[in-house]
């Protein structure tokens, strides 16, 4: 593989599962209550996702991994300083520590 292509394969594929799954979870959540933070939550996993892998930011993926990155951290910080303690919780932070793990691995390759 030469240097111009980007390899995508089942890290990748599991980076966007994840993101995905996580953006749904925060949506299904807000939708009762209306809650805007969750909403914010799911579009910015979504869009930082989106950005990680379209071509026109190529040039920006280090620094959007590690954007995407560090706003999963924050989530995960927040929920554990303020969140509910419900099972979806619980399962979604399980996502999104994988998610970590699998943006770290993939900023190794």
């Amino acid at each position: 593989m030469n240097a111009t292509q980007s390899r995508f394969g089942a890290v990748q594929i599991g980076i966007i599962l994840l993101a995905v799954a996580t953006a749904l979870i925060h949506l299904i959540l807000a939708i009762p209550e209306n809650m805007i933070m969750f909403y914010l939550n799911a579009a910015g996993y979504l869009a930082l996702t989106a950005a990680l892998f379209l071509p026109q930011f190529k040039q920006y993926r280090r620094l959007v991994r590690w954007a995407l990155i560090g706003f999963t951290a924050v989530t995960v910080i927040g929920w554990a300083a303020i969140g509910e303690r419900t099972p979806i919780a619980y399962v979604d932070k399980v996502i999104e520590l994988a998610l970590i793990t699998l943006l770290w691995i993939d900023s190794k390759s």
